[in-house]
């Protein structure tokens, strides 16, 4: 139970993680992830539970716009447009049906946002954080303004990621 460590502050997250994980074990259906400002903390929270590797395909941390474009196939189109950009509904969705595509996975999830302290954009505060899910029907995204500093907002970032990847798990049954 050593891995439970990284959930010392939110114990219910390792039980959701787990969860998530039977429930794609019970379907067949393998995950990934897309991860920027997350930095691949969802894909660690769910590797840290025991026998997690027969349904996590992998990760992607594109933290940087060069990778969301050459390995997650994020278009020109939207990463050059100053009113979309890396944050936004449309590299969400981009990033998580690349990772689905890189990844060999049935289902991906993806984070892009700001958690601060710096970068903040006009109509993107810090907090503002675009999430999508992408499974064999599309993708579909989500916005989030999560309050707090750097850390609190990457927290609840990887509690929504792990609950949207749990409703794309049971939406596909």
């Amino acid at each position: 139970m050593g891995e439970r460590s990284v959930f010392e502050d939110d114990p219910e997250l390792y039980d959701e993680c787990e969860e998530l994980l039977s429930l794609a074990r019970e379907r067949g259906l393998t995950l990934g992830t897309a991860e920027s400002c997350t930095g691949g903390l969802v894909s660690a929270c769910l590797t840290a539970v025991p026998g997690s590797s027969d349904v996590v395909r992998g990760a992607v941390v594109s933290y940087a716009v060069a990778v969301k474009r050459a390995v997650l196939g994020v278009s020109d189109e939207v990463l050059d447009d100053p009113a979309r950009g890396a944050v936004s509904s449309e590299c969400a969705a981009q990033m998580a049906s690349g990772a689905r595509r890189a990844l060999g996975c049935d289902v991906a999830v993806s984070i892009t946002g700001i958690a601060g302290p710096g970068g903040a954009e006009p109509g993107k505060p810090v907090g503002t954080v675009w999430m999508g899910a992408c499974g064999p029907q599309g993708a579909a995204t989500r916005l989030h303004e999560f309050p707090g500093d750097r850390a609190h907002v990457r927290h609840q970032a990887v509690r929504c990621a792990i609950r949207l990847l749990r409703e794309t798990v049971v939406e596909m049954s």
